[in-house]
């Protein structure tokens, strides 16, 4: 680390857990493999429940459970926490705005660009914070939990960044190229499988630069 300041900040459950919109693993926890699991299979429930309602009705049905299980998702969050972070509420505000309107419209189109408007939202907010403030966004996010260089939180950030748009952008090349059923496939397989292989390889990448201390949280009284 040479000369640079290592800060520390003490872990606060309410206020350093990460939102649910970023599916983070914790090499620093000793559970760190089950948490990561139970916490993306909770961020993609209403992706999976769309997936069911879909396949056993139609396209509208499956928008309106969309809506409902999202709403409750935030719903859940707020009593469990009482309090909800910004990204899940613009991504349920932005579920009900084009979900809604699919629902009104009889067309799609609207919830197809979902996905693609909230990946992108994710991407500016990363990219965002690498040039805006003294942390980046990730940094904010995970500092209580993980000790890392400040370089290292910058490439994490970047690549989450660029993850974010690149997802948004397949997203509409399936939804527009591809018939309807085969994007439905896509939005709970493709981005769930994309999505875990990167947080795998993110957690690869941190695990080689975590300090020894947060290598073992049980060392540290």
């Amino acid at each position: 680390m040479g000369n640079l300041p290592v800060w520390r900040t003490p872990v606060k459950t309410a206020t350093t857990r990460p939102p649910f919109f970023c599916p983070t693993f914790y090499p620093s926890t000793r559970n760190g493999a089950w948490f990561a699991g139970m916490k993306l299979l909770f961020d993609f429930l209403p992706i999976v429940l769309f997936f069911a309602a879909y396949k056993l009705a139609d396209i509208y049905v499956a928008t309106g459970v969309l809506i409902i299980a999202t709403l409750a998702q935030v719903g859940w969050l707020w009593l469990r926490q009482r309090r909800v972070e910004k990204m899940p509420l613009i991504t349920a505000g932005l579920v009900l705005v084009l979900g809604g309107a699919t629902l009104i419209l009889h067309d799609p189109i609207f919830v197809k660009w979902k996905p693609t408007i909230v990946n992108w939202l994710f991407a500016a907010a990363f990219f965002g914070s690498l040039m805006i403030g003294r942390k980046t966004l990730l940094e904010r996010m995970m500092g209580g939990q993980l000790e890392l260089p400040p370089p290292v939180w910058v490439k994490l950030t970047f690549a989450w960044a660029l993850f974010f748009g690149l997802l948004g952008g397949l997203n509409l090349y399936v939804a527009f190229s591809f018939d309807e059923n085969t994007w439905v496939n896509f939005k709970l397989f493709g981005l769930l499988g994309l999505t875990l292989l990167f947080v795998l390889a993110q957690a690869a990448y941190m695990s080689r630069h975590l300090k020894a201390g947060d290598a073992d949280p049980t060392k540290e009284s």
